[in-house]
């Protein structure tokens, strides 16, 4: 089994679709939960990843091997994404949020109380990114749940790291007003 990367790459170049497979495999949980939290709806995601996999394979002879895979694989799910957000716009709630991505996990020596504030807070967190702009949203998915440095977003974002460090503060304080509007919650009640 050929366990290096740039050897698999070769090899799905020379026409090893297991070889491709195992690119498929490394990467599909991570870039599936990217883009459902991205695009929040699992059933869309599903769709982008499967669209990303078979562009990736059809075009690997264009990839320059200047970035990492993922880098390259995520730049091209990432397109097809905005391309479906743009074209379908889709409405988040809370419940599909925990469709595909579960309740938050528990700290078994948490009290009901500590419990009941950290499902409120990711509540609203993933209610807030569902009102940010997509270009926003995208770099806080990145930086904050992905943790991809500068460099890693800039490159799959195809944007310079100055604009990712503009953006992502921009992004921050969108985020922030959006959270404390939540937070306050409709007046007069």
């Amino acid at each position: 089994m050929v366990d290096d990367e740039e050897e698999l790459i070769i090899a799905a170049l020379k026409g090893d679709s297991s070889a491709f497979g195992q690119l498929v495999y490394r990467h599909q949980d991570r870039l599936f939960t990217t883009i459902a939290t991205f695009i929040g709806d699992s059933v869309a995601a599903e769709d982008v990843v499967q669209e990303a996999f078979v562009q990736a394979y059809l075009k690997l002879d264009t990839f320059r091997r200047t970035s990492n895979f993922y880098t390259w694989l995520y730049r091209i799910a990432f397109n097809k994404a905005v391309t479906q957000q743009r074209s379908r716009r889709i409405e988040e709630s809370v419940d599909d949020q925990r469709l595909f991505q579960g309740d938050e996990p528990l700290d078994p020596g948490d009290d009901p109380e500590q419990r009941l504030l950290r499902e409120e807070n990711a509540r609203l967190v993933h209610e807030a990114l569902g009102q940010i702009r997509a270009d926003y949203k995208a770099i806080i998915v990145l930086r904050e749940m992905e943790n991809c440095d500068y460099e890693t977003i800039a490159s799959i974002l195809e944007i310079g790291i100055g604009t990712v460090r503009s953006r992502l503060h921009r992004a921050r304080i969108a985020l922030r007003e959006v959270l404390e509007r939540l937070e306050d919650g409709p007046r007069g009640e």
